[in-house]
């Protein structure tokens, strides 16, 4: 493979740039223009070791600029091949002029992702660790950041691998019956086959149950407050936020307009969508503003209804809590404050006084965010595409066992779903698909 580079930080003035070299000819490149304090031929230059240096153009031997160079030799390095990151300052003028030498001197710029591509080719990492760097540098919470992280030390590799080798074990078993039936080989009946397969059916099923909370992570949950007027939801968006975002009145009807704010609870976003009050308003802007609550409504994954905790529910609260009871929600019982008794099986808040841990403890709950235990976890919709397509060829070898088909033609089925799996940690894998999932890092990754 050739020589690349590329700027690998954010095009923007700070305090340091790095500019990244990977390939073979990388440290005969950097010799040409690095001109290191201490000078040491490559030979016995260890790998993980930086110097301190010049980078000087070779043509007119101006110094461009002092840098530190971060030496990796191969296979110890991200890309496993020969790589090195020269760190300047971070001056954007100063970064293009290091990488135009680099160019100028026999590298060549690297395409978005390439970094990352060349370490899955070179078998560094696999294709699902590919996906978590990807989410790493895109994470909009601790929380996926932490899902990624998990995911680049190997957990759902791990546990893809191991499934694998459970069909694996039953393929060669059965490989083995039909290819020498005249050694003594354990036979697989279509009994065993059967009970085998729908053990390893249960793991893909529970396994592609994570594939929703890994979207959750990504994309946050859409939250619609409604009720009616002087329920509330303004002051329960500001609890929530920690900030007066919305204006509070005694006055009904003060929210006109549908008001969205991110919010983050324990590490994980959420959209939250503060909504006019539900009712049959004259006012037309009023009017606009209740249109957009009830639009509102249906696109969000939780619709959250606040009442007043203080009287009983009125005719206007019964009339939204029908429009929304196909809908995933629940019922807040806020201004808990002026009340003395409280029904166990009620939802109670003060947004008054900040006092809402009840509920977000419930909405946690309620999309099974609570557990922090390290688990494998689903996070494209490639990955889950392709698990879905083992379990339906496992459930297809599973209904011709049972349908007393014989076991050679069964073992068709178990086949697909093990290269389903390859697929996943891009064992086998075309190189369309390998092209569109790198392109979308950025250049320099």
């Amino acid at each position: 493979m050739s020589t690349i580079a590329a700027i690998s930080t954010a095009p923007a003035i700070g305090g340091i740039g790095i500019v990244r070299m990977s390939g073979k000819d990388c440290f005969e490149v950097l010799e040409k223009i690095f001109k290191p304090k201490n000078p040491e031929t490559i030979e016995n230059i260890a790998g993980y070791i930086i110097k301190y240096g010049t980078i000087v153009n070779p043509e007119t031997n101006r110094v461009v600029d002092e840098v530190l160079v971060s030496y990796f030799k191969c296979p110890k390095s991200y890309t496993a091949e020969n790589m090195c990151e020269i760190n300047s300052h971070g001056g954007i003028v100063v970064l293009r002029e290091i990488l135009e030498l680099c160019l100028k001197n026999g590298a060549e710029l690297a395409k978005p992702g390439e970094f990352t591509e060349r370490a899955f080719l070179n078998g560094r990492i696999d294709l699902t660790q590919a996906e978590a760097i990807i989410d790493i540098i895109n994470a909009k919470s601790t929380r996926e950041a932490q899902e990624s992280a998990n995911q680049l030390e190997g957990y759902l590799s791990r546990k893809i691998n191991e499934i694998r080798e459970k069909i694996m074990d039953i393929m060669v078993k059965i490989e083995a019956n039909i290819d020498y039936p005249e050694y003594d080989v354990e036979e697989v009946s279509n009994k065993d086959a059967e009970n085998k397969l729908k053990e390893i059916e249960n793991e893909l099923i529970k396994l592609s149950k994570t594939f929703e909370n890994g979207k959750i992570l990504k994309e946050g949950v859409k939250i619609a407050i409604i009720g009616s007027p002087n329920a509330g939801k303004s002051s329960l968006l500001n609890s929530m936020l920690k900030e007066e975002r919305a204006i509070v009145t005694d006055i009904a009807g003060t929210t006109r307009d549908i008001i969205e704010e991110q919010i983050s609870i324990e590490g994980i976003p959420f959209k939250v969508i503060d909504t006019a009050g539900i009712r049959d308003a004259k006012d037309k802007i009023e009017q606009i503003g209740i249109e957009k609550s009830t639009k509102s409504i249906e696109e969000a994954d939780l619709v959250i209804m606040v009442c007043d905790a203080s009287r009983e529910m009125n005719d206007e609260e019964k009339e939204i809590l029908s429009k929304i009871k196909d809908k995933n929600y629940l019922i807040v019982y806020n201004k808990a404050d002026l009340i003395n008794h409280k029904d166990d099986d009620k939802l109670y808040i003060s947004a008054l006084n900040k006092d809402i841990t009840p509920l977000k403890n419930k909405i946690l709950n309620l999309f099974n965010l609570t557990s922090k235990d390290i688990t494998p976890s689903l996070c494209s919709s490639r990955q889950i595409g392709l698990l879905n397509k083992a379990r339906d060829n496992l459930i297809k070898a599973n209904e011709d066992a049972l349908n007393n088909l014989s076991i050679d033609l069964i073992s068709v089925s178990i086949k697909e779903a093990y290269d389903a799996l390859k697929e996943i940690v891009g064992l086998s894998v075309n190189t369309d698909l390998s092209e569109e999932i790198f392109s979308r890092f950025c250049v320099g990754k």
